[in-house]
């Protein structure tokens, strides 16, 4: 097993990383009532698995899978459910599920009575890798993706790498584009390995190295205010491409995948990013089957860029790469953004 200690002084938690750890979940979860929250697609191979493992009061409730679940009229039928079943502060809600699940309960965990406990089994690639660790709960809203949300720390997080191997290639191809992220940003030798091997022959160190980068970079920036914005590198075009098609054309992971690929040519327009790093990126893109082609208008493109969590007014601070493993903030008048796309 593989634990990740995140050091947030009274919210902090562990990671644990182990292939077949979501069979023994009830070893880590000690709670009178527990509320599972999960998707039709998950629950088929792990929801009853969770919910015969505890003896006491248990109920699961089950949602619509994809990106639409993370909507407002989703987070009604969640509290619905949660206060039915008469959920206290001394007990639990479980987000068995990806990115969506996770967001949508953290969401709903930290609102509910002021702030219920909640765990994390994240079973997709991408949210092993990122959204399950660090806190940022959210929901979508016509306006665009996150944009009401809140920070909010789970009391642990057990990722099951055996949840991978049930995964489809797409969804699989959606993790890989955060993974890619960790290495542009801060890992060289991850993204060589991406680059030049087979990561899944080695996909436990791969989760616990992108964990570790985000555990860094969150204990010092839980709020992120700052440094913590590096972790956004390319979801600032990849949230407004994901937006502009209704969250039906690409996955989160093709979003972010395209904003990284169009911000390092970005990059390499304004002399930050050396001349040939958007080609690596590419490269890379197409080895996992992920695109990088921005094809959304600039019109709508400054509308979603004028709702960018990263957006101070007239400014907006853009993730950039001064060389592939290092990412900095470059803070950009709004009316200057779009010349370099």
């Amino acid at each position: 097993m593989r634990k990740i200690h995140v050091n947030l002084g009274e919210n902090s938690y562990d990671i644990l990383i182990d292939s077949g750890i979501l069979n023994r979940a009830h070893e880590y979860i000690n709670y009178n009532k527990v509320a599972i929250i999960t998707d039709e697609n998950v629950d088929k191979y792990y929801g009853d698995t969770l919910l015969n493992q505890f003896s006491g009061e248990v109920k699961k409730l089950v949602l619509p899978a994809g990106e639409s679940t993370k909507s407002i009229a989703m987070l009604q039928k969640v509290y619905d459910f949660l206060l039915d079943f008469k959920i206290s502060r001394k007990d639990v809600i479980i987000a068995l599920g990806g990115g969506v699940i996770g967001d949508l309960t953290g969401f709903a965990a930290s609102t509910l009575l002021r702030g219920v406990p909640f765990i994390q089994i994240p079973t997709s690639l991408l949210a092993q890798v990122d959204s399950s660790v660090g806190g940022k709960v959210a929901v979508n809203v016509p306006q665009g993706k996150n944009l009401i949300g809140s920070f909010y720390q789970p009391k642990i997080v057990l990722i099951d790498t055996d949840c991978l191997k049930t995964l489809p290639k797409r969804v699989i191809a959606d993790g890989m584009a955060e993974v890619i992220k960790y290495g542009c940003i801060r890992d060289t030798a991850l993204f060589d390995l991406l680059s030049n091997e087979n990561p899944f022959e080695k996909i436990d160190e791969i989760i616990e190295t992108c964990c570790n980068i985000k555990r860094v970079v969150v204990e010092a920036d839980e709020f992120d205010t700052g440094e913590r914005m590096i972790l956004n590198f390319g979801h600032t075009l990849g949230h407004a491409v994901e937006n502009y098609y209704n969250y039906s054309k690409y996955t989160h992971g093709e979003g972010v995948a395209i904003g990284m690929y169009n911000a390092a040519l970005a990059g390499e327009k304004m002399e930050i990013t050396p001349f040939g790093t958007a080609e690596k990126i590419k490269n890379v893109l197409i080895k996992y089957n992920l695109p990088y082609q921005l094809d959304i208008d600039k019109a709508c493109l400054a509308d979603a860029m004028s709702l960018d969590k990263k957006s101070e007014n007239s400014d907006i601070n853009l993730i950039l790469l001064d060389k592939v493993g290092n990412a900095i903030i470059k803070k950009l008048p709004k009316s200057d953004v779009l010349n370099y796309f």
